[in-house]
């Protein structure tokens, strides 16, 4: 994984799907910096074969290849170009045993695993599986605009202190360079982000400033 990181995830928002997604991917791509992408499953194919950043998938199911309709299999997400897996955002939690069920599978595929966790607490749990990153992001904050680095740098300063093993990424409120400054300063090796980006208004100029952060 390069750090320091940027991924922005598409989550199922109507500006990031299939050749709307693509362009936005293609304008964070010129800026030459560690952007990364987690689009929709339906558009992992498109964007991993057209562009050069790396592409996660939202999530992947603990199954092995069978019966299991309606679930995402890690074989399906390897074979898009993928090269990784988020797992447990806040928008999709799932019980740890899953966790770290995941993050065996994603390895057996050479998948890259970031494990997103609410507070520090579950950041300590969630390190002992050894994933790829950590991502801690509040929920009371995801998509509110008020930055997680500049208002509970403490929460990120605590994890640091904890967890010296595995990467960590912080999110929720990101929507400027200013905030990843301040995240990178605390000692986070990147964020996540989404709709400060995803539904901007002027996305082509966000996503420069943003990339200023690094």
């Amino acid at each position: 994984m390069n750090v320091p990181l940027i991924l922005v995830n598409y989550k199922t928002y109507s500006q990031g799907i299939g050749d709307a997604g693509l362009k936005l991917a293609k304008l964070m791509e010129e800026t030459n910096k560690a952007y990364a992408i987690a689009p929709q499953f339906t558009d992992l194919k498109l964007l991993a074969s057209n562009i050069k950043l790396p592409v996660y998938a939202q999530h992947i199911d603990p199954i092995q290849p069978g019966s299991h309709t309606g679930h995402i299999l890690a074989e399906s997400i390897e074979s898009t170009g993928a090269i990784g897996t988020l797992l447990n955002h806040s928008e999709h939690r799932i019980p740890l045993k899953d966790i770290e069920a995941g993050i065996k599978i994603a390895d057996q595929h050479g998948l890259e695993t970031i494990v997103c966790v609410k507070d520090v607490n579950e950041a300590v749990l969630a390190a002992k599986l050894e994933p790829d990153a950590i991502a801690i992001e509040p929920p009371e904050l995801i998509g509110s605009g008020v930055s997680v680095s500049t208002t509970k740098p403490e929460l990120l300063e605590d994890a640091i202190s904890k967890i010296d093993s595995v990467p960590l990424l912080c999110g929720a409120g990101i929507t400027n360079s200013g905030d990843i400054k301040k995240a990178l300063e605390i000692g986070m090796k990147g964020v996540l982000l989404a709709s400060g980006i995803v539904k901007a208004q002027d996305p082509a100029r966000v996503i420069e400033e943003i990339a200023t952060g690094v």
